[in-house]
């Protein structure tokens, strides 16, 4: 059990500043990745928190970012600033809103979970104004881009709160998650793998190291999250026997998703095995929280669980014990309770599908992804921070 390298993480203090509501509107050069514009929404790319003509702030280095991630299970915001060759963080948000629920079923976003969505974005509008913003990039990804409603939502979202959301393409999404975390990647020889397990999708990305930013070699993403998978499957049945059934079902539907990519990657793989071990890296809530029941923490502590390296072996124990529990026999286990209780065995289900894929024998931990890799990107466009590197190279995009 090792932690890995990564920058530092600070907290600093500021005093809120009262302002009017933001503003948002396009900034020049936008967000981009690859030496390619982002790829996703209308009208992709971060927008400036202020008004046209208001001057920037005195001294640059204290102008504040922030970056919303919209996604099928969360909404998360970072607000932060540069400092040095990284940021430091000054306020962020999460709340669980499960803005794809019933997708599955009828293809559009419910009144209800828009209200839960709207009420979040509401907070985060509050701490865009009070932490004074310079530029912010918000974006939204499967539930929105899979909805028939979810461009009607965002447009709602711009007119109620001022947040322009974009919805992002999966390989966009695949990209700003491997420049989000991939500071925490062992180190080592040979192409690695990446891979972020949201609500919604799932997202693989092969890369090779470099001194710089990874190299993106090959990617997919499947639309099964921990949202989406639990929905597909149904109940979990009265008994031991039904539990594990419906896991096994999860675990095939996963497989049978990855089965192009598992091919297309095969040379790469045994060569990365010739090299040396196999790195894999995840950025999710399923590898936080398995990782916290890992260290047996009594509630989560991103201190201790960002950055840990962890026994493939001990996440498949984990895994196959909580895919044999009943909702109420997970409830009562520490760091899940009863917000994942009923989308936790999902998640193991495409962890392990991940696991059978690229079968390394340890497991990189991020509580890092998308949020960071906005930063990163915004920071670094806008002459902070040289060493940021926000442009990840893609040399084989095989999604639209």
């Amino acid at each position: 059990m090792h932690k890995a390298r990564g920058p530092d993480w600070g907290n600093a203090r500021s005093r809120p500043r009262r302002g009017g509501a933001p503003r948002f509107r396009s900034a020049a050069g936008g967000d981009s990745v690859g030496g390619q514009p982002s790829g996703g929404g209308q009208d992709a790319g971060p927008r400036r928190a202020e008004p046209p003509n208001r001057p920037k702030p005195a001294g640059g280095g204290r102008q504040s970012y922030a970056a919303i991630d919209l996604g099928t299970n969360n909404c998360r915001l970072l607000i932060a600033r540069p400092s040095g060759e990284n940021f430091t963080v000054i306020d962020a948000f999460s709340r669980v809103v499960r803005l794809g629920e019933g997708i599955a079923q009828t293809g559009r976003l419910s009144d209800q979970a828009m209200e839960r969505t709207m009420a979040a974005l509401r907070v985060c509008a509050e701490k865009l104004m009070r932490r004074n913003v310079f530029l912010a990039r918000s974006v939204a990804t499967e539930a929105c881009r899979r909805a028939v409603n979810g461009a009607e939502f965002i447009e709602r979202v711009r007119r109620e709160t001022g947040i322009a959301l974009d919805i992002i393409s999966a390989r966009e999404e695949a990209r700003l998650a491997v420049l989000g975390c991939h500071v925490l990647l062992e180190e080592g020889r040979g192409p690695a793998m990446i891979f972020d397990i949201g609500g919604g999708s799932t997202e693989l990305v092969l890369i090779e190291s470099t001194d710089t930013v990874p190299r993106i070699l090959d990617w997919q993403s499947v639309p099964w999250g921990v949202v989406s998978l639990t929905e597909t499957c149904g109940g979990e049945g009265n008994s031991l026997e039904d539990r594990l059934a419906r896991y096994r079902h999860m675990h095939s539907l996963v497989s049978e998703s990855f089965a192009g990519f598992a091919r297309r990657t095969q040379a790469t793989r045994a060569d990365a095995g010739s090299l040396g071990a196999l790195r894999l890296l995840g950025t999710s809530g399923t590898v936080t929280t398995l990782a916290s029941l890992h260290l047996e923490l009594p509630q989560y502590d991103r201190r201790a669980v960002d950055g840990l390296i962890v026994p493939a072996s001990s996440m498949r124990d984990i895994s196959t014990r909580l895919s044999s529990m009943s909702i109420e026999e997970r409830r009562q286990v520490n760091c899940i309770g009863r917000e994942r209780a009923d989308l936790v065995v999902a998640g193991c289900a495409i962890l392990e599908s991940i696991l059978d894929l690229w079968p390394a024998h340890r497991l990189g931990v991020a509580d890092r992804g998308i949020r960071e890799g906005i930063l990163r990107s915004l920071i670094s466009s806008h002459g902070h921070g040289e060493r940021l590197q926000p442009k990840a190279r893609d040399i084989r995009a095989n999604q639209p």
